[in-house]
This record gives structure tokens, sequence and C-alpha cells, in this order.
């Protein structure tokens, strides 16, 4: 039976986490505060749930308490439900709940790299990417284009910050990842010496006049192999691009320069995790 909650105290500290907590906050970067992330949709919620994270309460429209979150609610009896109308939630929130539905979560420690990437044929590595849509948009990629794994330098976005869940669908919780180091001087070294060590060759996605095609067949060839791509507005940076094995180049026409680092993505990841 779902412990429902109707909202009347707007300062209630158990409505921090979706009202008032940083996304720094939630990470667990103030000691106070128990490492969380926010799941939006019912779909994503479910998603997480499948996938183990543990579910610590939930915020959502009344009506869809009976209705587009009944599974949701039906699989976590035990956590406390607060519920009100739409106005109601947005003056708390400060924004209108696009599916009506967030669920708090536990975070859970994070696995090395090395972890992550058992058993992997094709990685990809995320360089500085710091805008939580790409995050999302590259994992949803990823996840359906036959990437075994991701792995982000520390300097890129939390793949846990609820826009990259939500633009993500929910495939975050579906493919393994990790960040590769836990400062930004763990990359392009040691970071690359790791990627070798684990097998892998490197592919810098970069618009560089001696880059080869996409479509050369010495990437397909290779049995294990990191897709690496950078940051939304430099691209990788040229340290990176000088220690990876091959620089490739997604050819362009129409006098278009580059790709957004989520449309190249797709590309490299249909491309390049075929095998």
């Amino acid at each position: 039976m779902a412990r429902i909650i109707e909202i009347t105290d707007f300062s209630d500290p158990q409505l921090d986490v979706y009202a008032r907590l940083t996304e720094r906050q939630l990470q667990g970067r103030d000691e106070h505060v128990t490492p969380l992330f926010i799941a939006e949709s019912p779909n994503v919620i479910l998603r997480a749930l499948d996938a183990g994270y543990e579910p610590v309460s939930l915020l959502m429209e009344r009506r869809h308490i009976d209705g587009a979150a009944r599974e949701v609610v039906r699989l976590c009896p035990e956590i406390p439900l607060y519920t009100a109308d739409l106005p109601v939630l947005t003056r708390l929130t400060g924004f209108p709940l696009t599916r009506g539905v967030l669920c708090a979560m536990r975070r859970r420690p994070l696995p090395c790299a090395e972890s992550v990437c058992a058993g992997a044929g094709r990685v990809a590595v995320l360089e500085n990417v710091m805008n939580p849509t790409n995050i999302g948009a590259i994992f949803r990629s990823a996840a359906a284009l036959n990437i075994d794994a991701v792995l982000l330098t520390p300097s890129c976005c939390d793949p846990l910050y609820r826009r990259s869940v939500r633009v993500s669908m929910g495939t975050v919780f579906q493919i393994p990842w990790t960040f590769l180091g836990e400062s930004c001087s763990d990359w392009p070294y040691p970071g690359m010496e790791r990627l070798r060590a684990m097998g892998f060759r490197t592919a810098a996605m970069a618009l560089r006049q001696d880059a080869i095609s996409i479509d050369d067949p010495r990437l397909r060839a290779e049995e294990k192999l990191a897709i690496v791509l950078g940051s939304e507005g430099d691209g990788l940076t040229d340290g990176t691009i000088a220690g990876c094995d091959y620089t490739v180049r997604i050819p362009m026409s129409h006098g278009v320069d580059s790709l957004n680092v989520a449309a190249a993505s797709a590309v490299a990841f249909w491309e390049l995790g075929r095998r």
C-alpha cells in the first residue's frame, strides 16, 4: 500500500531533494546530504528500478497515482509518495513537471573503468562534454547502436543529472559507465595508458586534414576500439588527438564544418559499432 502524503507544507525538509538541493548537493558533495539523483517520468523510473537503483521517495501529480505511474507506485509501496495537483507541484519545484512524476533514488558507488570495460569491444570516451542534453543524447545513441560502455573524463557533466537522465530516456541505467579518473590531471594521461592496458586502440573523432574517413576498413577490423569524442565548442584537445592511434573524420557536405557532438556520436556509433 502506497504511503501517500498530501503536500501542505512547502518547507518540509523531505521535499528539499525536489525543491531546494542543487545538482552538486545531490551528488553528495555536501557531507550532510546522502548522494541522490532524480529520475523523471514513469518509463525512466521503471528502467532505474529494473537496474536495481533504490528509490527514496516519489513526487507526482495526484492523477498519476492510479494512472500513468500506477506500476511505479506498485513497485515502491514502502517509500513516501508526495502528491498534489500540478499547480502546487509547479510552485514547489519551480518548473512544470514534464511527465508529472519524479523519483529520488540513491546513487551507487561508481565502478572502475577496468570493470566497466571487461568484455567490451566498443566503448565511447567523452572528453569535456558538459551539456546535460548532449550527455543524455549520447547515452541513448550508445545504448541503441552497439556501444558496450561509456567512459567520461572528470570534467564531463554527470550522467545522473536530472536532464541527462531524462534525455537519455533511462538508457543511462542500461549501459555501463564510469568516470575515467578522479581529477582533470588523469586525462589524457594516465587515462590513455589505462585504455591501452585494457587492449583498446583509440580513435579520435576530429576534423583534421590528415584524418582517415570513418568508413576506413581498418577501424572496423579493430577487435577493441575506443571512440573518443570532444567538447561541444572546441572538440578534442590537441594532446588527446596526438595520443590516439587514429584520427577519424565524418565526411561533410554543403559547406557544413562539423556536427554537434551528440549527432556526431550517433554517426560514429552506427558506423564503428558494427562488427
